[in-house]
Order: C-alpha cells, then sequence, then structure tokens
C-alpha cells in the first residue's frame, strides 16, 4: 500500500485536530463535535457552521488569534492546507537565505485575494513574524480582514483592488518591495460550473443535490472569467512589470491539468525559474506555482 501523502513536517497539524485543547481554548465547538465510528472525536464537515467554528478553534489554539469570524457564506478554508502553503514558501526563501528559514518582519508577503478570513497572514505572521499585506477587491472581505487586525491589534496591512482585471497593478506602489507573493486563485471560469462544483462535491459527501458550499465562497472567491488559468495568466502577465519588486511570485493551482498552460505562459516571460511545489492533505493533493524573475545568484534576502 503506497504511503499516505503527509503535509509539510513543519506542520503541526499532522496528526490531525487535538479536539482536547481546541474544546479548552473554544468550549462552544462541544456543540459540533460527535464520535466517529472509530470512537475519535471528530465534526460533521458538512455543516458550514461547524468548519466555521472548528477553524475559529485552530487560529484561537494555534495561532494566537483572540478574535475571528466571517460573513455569513463567505470562505471558510481549512486551516492545515493552508499552514503547508505557508512553511512550503518559508522553505522556498530560505534557499536565498544561506539555508535559514528567515524569520521576522524584514520578510515581507504580498497575499492576493486575501478574503475575509485572513487565514494567510494570521498564520504567517504567527508562525514566522512576516510583514504582511492583504489584498482584495471585495469590500466586504476587507472591512472583514479589518476586523481580524482592529480586535487582534495586528500590524497587518490592507488594500482594496479596484479593479476586477488587475492583480498586481493597484496595489503595489513604486517603492514597495516584496520578497513572495502567495495567492488562492477563483477555481471556477463561471458561476454555473461553480454551482456544478458545489454540487458535485455535496454528493460525494453523502448529502444530496444541495447547492451550499460547506467552506463557503462569495462569487469573487469561486469563480472568474477563465477560471485559475485567466486568473494566473493575468498574474504571470502583471508580474512582469513588478519583476525587480518581488523575488518570488507564487500562486496555488487546484488541477494539475493547468500547469501546462501556465509553464508555457512563464516561459514566454523569459522568468528566471520556475518551480511546481507539489503539498498534500490526506487523500487530497495540492500544488503552487512559483517563479523569479532573478537569477540564482542574485538572490538573497
Amino acid at each position: 500500500m503506497a504511503a499516505q501523502p503527509k503535509l509539510h513536517p513543519r506542520n503541526q497539524h499532522q496528526q490531525g485536530y487535538d479536539f482536547e485543547s481546541l474544546l479548552a481554548a473554544s468550549p462552544e465547538l462541544a456543540a459540533f463535535t460527535a464520535r466517529n465510528p472509530r470512537g475519535r472525536m471528530t465534526i460533521d464537515f458538512s455543516d458550514p457552521e461547524a468548519v466555521r467554528i472548528l477553524n475559529r478553534a485552530l487560529l484561537r489554539t494555534h495561532y494566537g488569534v483572540g478574535f475571528w469570524d466571517i460573513p455569513p457564506s463567505y470562505l471558510c478554508p481549512p486551516i492545515p492546507g493552508r499552514v503547508d502553503y505557508i512553511h512550503h514558501l518559508a522553505d522556498l526563501l530560505a534557499e536565498a537565505d544561506g539555508g535559514r528559514i528567515p524569520q521576522g518582519p524584514r520578510i515581507r508577503a504580498l497575499d492576493i485575494g486575501t478574503g475575509a478570513s485572513l487565514v494567510y497572514p494570521l498564520i504567517g505572521r504567527h508562525a514566522y513574524g512576516w510583514d504582511f499585506t492583504g489584498v482584495d477587491i471585495d469590500p466586504v472581505s476587507i472591512a472583514s480582514a479589518r476586523r481580524i487586525v482592529t480586535e487582534n491589534a495586528l500590524d497587518i496591512t490592507l488594500r482594496r483592488q479596484t479593479d476586477p482585471m488587475n492583480i498586481f497593478h493597484g496595489v503595489i506602489g513604486r517603492d514597495d518591495i516584496f520578497h513572495v507573493t502567495l495567492c488562492n486563485p477563483p477555481f471556477h471560469a463561471s458561476p454555473e460550473k461553480a454551482d456544478a462544483g458545489s454540487r458535485r462535491k455535496w454528493r460525494n459527501l453523502g448529502k444530496g443535490n444541495t447547492g451550499m458550499l460547506n467552506f463557503g465562497g462569495q462569487n469573487a472567491e469561486l469563480w472568474c472569467p477563465g477560471g485559475e488559468i485567466g486568473f494566473i495568466a493575468r498574474m504571470i502577465e502583471q508580474s512582469v512589470d513588478f519583476a525587480d519588486q518581488c523575488l518570488w511570485f507564487t500562486s496555488l493551482v487546484s488541477r494539475k491539468d493547468s500547469l501546462k498552460p501556465l509553464t508555457r505562459l512563464l516561459a514566454r516571460a523569459r522568468v528566471a525559474e520556475t518551480r511546481i511545489v507539489e503539498m498534500a492533505q490526506g487523500q487530497k493533493e495540492s500544488r503552487f506555482l512559483a517563479w523569479t524573475y532573478y537569477a540564482k545568484d542574485e538572490r538573497s534576502l
């Protein structure tokens, strides 16, 4: 039997959820927990409210986030997979720092589509102390993220993108320097495809043909013209204009078959190097695409 794909070695969720600690920090989670047939504590992951409360407990217990909430129906991302992305980015940056995992606010990260949850800046700031700037096009997401920042007295910058066709233009200033960008792009190419995808997911969960999403998501979070290929293609095209202002540009890529057209675009953009970093959580495989315009001997933190 093949070994089950594992989370990053520094990911503290490798052994699953420690419900004893989570319940101690967030007693409200008790209303959503139950024993599975093996006698292990779990929640109903098809219940959006249960997932929201679990995320709140995880962020409070493991990442020092005293207040966390999102508006109804907004994207509530699974924490372990998001943590993996941050740890792999730290490994990528370590290559330009003599193999040392980079720590502290000298490392500047730009989160494209930070969302109402602000999950990447919250995790990355706690894990490594990086300086984060979160960007989103949705005013409700920005307002939610700003409340999380304010309630927790965090030093995280938030910027609103006003042009849906722009990724970096309008949010990276002339004097901005970033070591890494990260992004969880809209997956679907249309609202109809997003709806079909959510129905398929629910059927796989054995919950019938409902259109609800257990992890939520608004239009800007779930779909855009051209889907993830279209979004990342615009990211690649615009990254050329900011080649000197960022060491590594990166984005999650949900579909493996999206990689071929995207790597072709990167070849045309004449980047110095392209990376595909594979990740996994249980049976779910994921990856992110990274590219840089800096030659290897020019990279330093």
